[in-house]
């Protein structure tokens, strides 16, 4: 048979050509699979603001009650990610991925169907409970089958929903609740929920860690400490912010996350192993990139889709060119730049500038994500990969939540401080986030030049 002839010396580049193909487009599918499950969780982590008051008629009540739906979605994400890492050693990749995709498709119906806010907010509780499992797992899947050269083309494939689906979800979410049906939020789901089941049999493999007991202690410790701060911050950033509430759940997350952490530090096989933040290229994306995420949130609106996405084929080139020390200064420099421009913005500030503005947002956006994201799993070795995702992965779901938090407080404080009129809170607030960027730049500016150089290719 043709098969058993011995192939020549001649022959085994063409062979090795032939082979390379085809894995290259698996691996294209496969990041784009994961991107395409991140997309969704992202999208449902925002899509139902927008569509509060229509739910709230719907099951006759006030429109603030449908915010306990909201919470116990990012409440479950961030308590739950940490333990994704430890199923997919445990479990195997592709059986945890198909599984989340299975309970946040099978959750998305069940919120469609919902005959009551109680029944709608425990759907979204097991939803959240897929989306853990679903992104995390995906992009460890993607950082494992992906070589060092090739991880900063996978990474931009990954980037994306982050930048689109927190743009695009209050515009989906109105236009639905408005002339269809809130309900459709979550049907539209459902289709795709099932293509990315029957994708991931084919493109997901079958990869598992080194098999070891779950650290319940410190499961327990990070969940308390996690839940605690999500509540924290959701009641630090809502309109009417109960003191009592905030305070007791920031002491108590403060109390188990310290605890956690000296826990963590001192154990042999830790749930997160913390210890990964010596590496510096990744230490930069867990602190740094995280105050940059935190400062950002909150400025999305449809001008900053056109950046976001517009500047995105050039992210990589420019990495390459310059490297990502450079261009991760340039963006966060721009950043702080823009916010305190948009200090400046007054009611009579031409609406071509001001979209001007918010299109020069989105490019710096897009570049700074790209380029933390890039740089994270850099010099993490194969065997650590695990703890770092599942690390960085914890600490992007806090963030998000930390920089709405953080700007609705600061817009309130500079109204108690005397700058209410003319909307002095929030040029306060500008000003202030602004100033934050100071954390990420001096971060970045101490990594050295070569940083990230095994991802872009620099010498």
């Amino acid at each position: 048979m043709v098969e058993d002839l011995p192939v020549t010396t001649e022959q085994q580049p063409a062979r090795a050509a032939e082979a390379a193909e085809p894995m290259a487009a698996v691996r294209r599918g496969l990041a784009l699979l994961v991107a395409g499950g991140m997309f969704m969780e992202i999208l449902d982590g925002t899509v139902i603001a927008p569509a509060a008051p229509h739910i709230a008629d719907g099951f006759g009540v006030p429109a603030v009650a449908v915010n306990v739906a909201v919470t116990a979605y990012v409440l479950t994400l961030a308590v739950l990610v940490p333990i994704s890492g430890w199923l997919a050693d445990r479990f195997g990749a592709r059986r945890i991925f198909l599984t989340a995709i299975l309970v946040f498709t099978l959750a998305s119906a069940g919120c469609a169907l919902a005959p009551s806010l109680p029944v709608l907010t425990a759907t979204r509780v097991i939803q959240g409970a897929g989306g853990a499992m679903m992104v995390p797992v995906g992009r460890l899947v993607v950082l494992r089958t992906t070589a060092k050269t090739d991880l900063i083309r996978a990474i931009a494939y990954l980037t994306w929903p982050a930048l689109v689906a927190p743009v695009i979800a209050p515009a989906v979410g109105g236009v639905l609740a408005t002339y269809a049906s809130w309900r459709w939020i979550f049907v539209l789901n459902v289709p795709l929920g099932l293509a990315g089941a029957v994708l991931t049999l084919w493109l997901v493999p079958d990869l598992r860690g080194e098999p070891r007991r779950l650290d319940w202690c410190g499961f327990l410790l990070t969940a308390v400490g996690v839940a605690a701060l999500v509540v924290g911050l959701e009641s630090v950033g809502s309109t009417r912010p109960d003191p009592a509430v905030y305070a007791t759940s920031l002491a108590v997350a403060g109390a188990a996350l310290a605890v956690g952490v000296v826990y963590l530090l001192r154990t042999a096989h830790p749930l997160v192993d913390l210890r990964i933040l010596r590496t510096a290229t990744f230490r930069v994306t867990a602190f740094g990139g995280s105050v940059y995420r935190a400062a950002l949130a909150g400025l999305l609106v449809i001008a900053l889709f056109a950046g976001n996405v517009g500047i995105k084929p050039a992210t990589t080139p420019l990495m390459r060119r310059f490297g990502i020390r450079t261009v991760m200064l340039a963006a966060v420099g721009a950043s702080a730049l823009i916010l305190a421009a948009m200090a400046l913005l007054q009611p009579t500030t031409p609406m071509p500038l001001l979209v001007a503005l918010l299109v020069a947002s989105g490019v710096a956006r897009s570049i700074g994500f790209t380029a933390y994201n890039s740089v994270a799993f850099a010099d993490v070795p194969a065997e650590r990969m695990t703890s770092a995702n599942t690390l960085n992965a914890t600490l992007q779901e806090l963030g998000s939540g930390l920089g709405v938090a953080v700007g609705a407080l600061l817009v309130r404080l500079g109204g108690a401080l005397g700058f209410a009129q003319g909307g002095g809170g929030f040029r306060f607030a500008f000003v202030v986030l602004a100033a934050v960027f100071l954390v990420p730049a001096v971060e970045a500016f101490l990594l050295p030049r070569s940083a990230g150089s095994v991802v872009t290719g620099r010498g």
